[in-house]
């Protein structure tokens, strides 16, 4: 028993001497030494726009900052993926974005993106199966469907053929979802890449939401 308490007393030692493992991703957000440039009014508004909405400014459009140009194309093209009028529900293409961010194994999007799950399902559940492993969880056939694509797409995208549209639009998915299914899964193959050249890291608030 001694001899346990004195494990238990060393392990707790050791975990507070290791400090919290998302220590520093706030402030060391890419591995690149690039200075933020200075912000267009539209991006200057967008930025304060999240920290009203959020609280934080998500560490993907800082590491994007020093180049306002490049910034405005990602903001773009993000907000029109993920947030625009689409077939898809806001809930499915997080879901695309965590199952094709863990085929990559991408630190930075399962964080973020795990917790979006989360907090748009309901079920901290969920989030972690997504970001484990999507096939485990008890989906829809539509889910499945959907996943299954964008991971063929991500994994093996010269193998994806007319059989795979067909079974989509079994699922119940039209012609423009299947494009959008498509382009979600591709913007994240892309950021999953960009996360992993600069070692981007994610906002540490991402950890505790949606739990």
């Amino acid at each position: 028993m001694a001899q346990r308490n004195r494990k238990t007393a060393s392990t707790g030692r050791s975990a507070k001497s290791r400090g919290c493992a998302a220590a520093g991703d706030d402030t060391a957000i890419i591995a690149l030494k690039l200075p933020p440039g200075e912000l267009s009014s539209d991006m200057a508004a967008y930025f304060r726009k999240c920290e009203e909405k959020l609280g934080f400014v998500p560490n993907v459009l800082k590491a994007y900052a020093f180049d306002t140009a490049k910034l405005s194309a990602f903001v773009a093209m993000y907000n029109d993926l993920m947030l625009a009028p689409s077939g898809l529900s806001k809930l499915e293409r997080e879901m695309i974005a965590v199952a094709v961010s863990s085929y990559n194994r991408c630190y930075y999007c399962l964080v973020a993106h795990g917790a979006g799950v989360r907090q748009l399902s309901g079920d901290p559940v969920l989030g972690e199966l997504m970001a484990m492993n999507y096939r485990a969880a008890r989906l829809s056939p539509r889910e499945r469907a959907m996943l299954d694509f964008a991971v063929k797409l991500s994994a093996e995208p010269w193998l994806v053929e007319e059989e795979d549209r067909a079974r989509l639009r079994r699922a119940g998915f039209s012609d423009r979802d299947i494009w959008d299914i498509g382009a979600v899964a591709s913007f994240f193959n892309m950021s999953n890449r960009m996360a992993f050249a600069t070692d981007m890291r994610p906002n540490s608030v991402y950890h505790g939401q949606g739990r």
